[in-house]
């Protein structure tokens, strides 16, 4: 489906400039409220992270589903994996989450998830942006919605969260620092570990409204290793700005990145003879990853990049473990979307259980050398269907035999040609990464 305002992961972009504009947020709220609403007064969650811009669209969405009549339950700041978890438990007609994920305070977006904590239908989106081009109207005032805040909406997500885990598990002995990025999970994740044992030490737990995400979380966790190593922690949890990602630092300060956190849990899974199905990655997945699970019996299948085609993929092959490299790790016997805590507590489960240390149980897996380039290009290409750009791939694929791997893709956003050569020698990898990203300059014309 063409879609006209959602991408893959909602509505998403800079505060202040379309569709991230408080009119537009209302028009969304009405647009959203007339796709969801049926008789009576259903009601609609409403979950945000730390930014600043999160309270003006909540109130912009709030007014928007007000008018057509909805009622709102607003959550305050709440992961977005907490906020599907509320969804469905809470029998919502939709839930909606402002956030931007892992982007800076100045972006913000809207993503929405269905009665059963999924995201919504193609069909729903589809509606939903065809009332967002429709007049907004008001119902009269005795059917127009209601809001109020759920009290104790953090209290349910950290005991949903511990519920993950067996019971037996204790944590006690453990000395873990965990990272919030000063975002939704700052006043959820550091109870969950300690609440199932864990001596925690806490960093990136004080949310000014603009520094999520600011050097610290998922996408940056020098602040983590750092504190890690001074006070000798076990390990550091890193999450992200919504709570849907996780990085882990070992004991010496290396970082753990979601393929191995995959692996881990794969494997945990395997031995406890819990493992259902094929593991489903992307095509940016380490292809260590690929021949780790591969020496366990457990086969990689490769979805595009971005956590929506990771679940249909995971849905159209009966899969319950999926995820990115960047940490969105999706545990489908646990839950419906990323999280980055219960994840967490699945890797804490096995080490645990197993009595090794989050450096020894990633040794399982070897990663490859991978190497990046973008390539600007003047002109569109498709790297899939240009035969002098497939003619050099094949090329490279031919040296580096089945001990690497080759892709080629056209950026989303920017017109850009990306590289990406791995395998087993980096000086090798990156000889072949710069020769390729050359033959694309030259068939190019860049």
């Amino acid at each position: 489906m063409t879609r006209k305002y959602f991408g893959t992961d909602g509505i998403r972009g800079k505060v202040g400039e379309p569709p991230v504009t408080a009119d537009f947020l209302l028009k969304l709220g009405w647009a959203a409220g007339q796709a969801f609403a049926n008789a009576g007064h259903d009601f609609v969650l409403v979950g945000k992270d730390t930014r600043i811009s999160g309270y003006m669209f909540e109130s912009a969405l709030e007014a928007g589903l007000t008018a057509a009549g909805v009622d709102t339950h607003l959550l305050g700041p709440m992961p977005t994996p907490g906020v599907a978890y509320l969804t469905r438990t809470l029998r919502a007609q939709a839930g909606i989450v402002i956030s931007a994920s892992h982007n800076p305070y100045y972006d913000n977006g809207v993503k929405f998830f269905s009665v059963q904590g999924t995201k919504l239908p193609d069909d729903i989106e589809k509606r939903i942006e065809h009332f967002i081009d429709s007049p907004m109207t008001t119902v009269e005032s005795s059917k127009l919605g209601k809001a109020k805040r759920i009290a104790d909406a953090a209290g349910r997500y950290i005991e949903f969260c511990k519920a993950s885990i067996p019971t037996r598990i204790d944590f006690g002995g453990m000395k873990i620092v965990v990272d919030c990025a000063h975002g939704a999970t700052y006043h959820i994740a550091p109870h969950v570990f300690s609440e199932a044992g864990a001596e925690v030490i806490v960093i990136g737990a004080e949310p000014n409204g603009i520094n999520i995400n600011d050097n610290y979380g998922a996408t940056s966790p020098k602040n983590l290793v750092a504190a890690v190593l001074s006070h000798q922690a076990d390990f550091g949890i890193a999450l992200d700005g919504d709570g849907d990602r996780l990085v882990m630092v070992d004991h010496k300060g290396e970082i753990v990145d979601g393929d191995e956190l995959i692996y881990i849990i794969a494997k945990s899974k395997l031995e406890a003879g819990q493992m259902s199905g094929p593991v489903v990655g992307t095509l940016m997945t380490n292809l260590g990853m690929e021949h780790g699970l591969k020496r366990l019996g457990i086969n990689l299948l490769r979805a595009k990049v971005g956590d929506r085609y990771v679940l249909e993929m995971m849905s159209e092959h009966q899969g319950i473990l999926g995820g990115e490299n960047s940490g969105h790790i999706i545990c489908l016997d646990k839950t419906t979307t990323g999280d980055g805590i219960i994840a967490a507590l699945q890797v804490m489960a096995h080490m645990h259980d197993s009595g090794k240390s989050l450096y020894d149980l990633k040794s399982g897996m070897q990663k490859y050398p991978q190497v990046l380039i973008n390539v600007k290009t003047a002109r569109k290409v498709n790297p899939d269907t240009d035969e002098s750009l497939q003619k050099a791939v094949r090329a490279i694929e031919e040296k580096l035999g089945d001990q690497g791997r080759v892709l080629l893709r056209a950026s989303g956003t920017e017109p850009l040609i990306r590289v990406m050569v791995e395998g087993e020698h980096a000086d090798l990898v990156n000889k072949y990464a710069q020769e390729l990203a050359e033959d694309v300059k030259k068939a190019i014309g860049a």
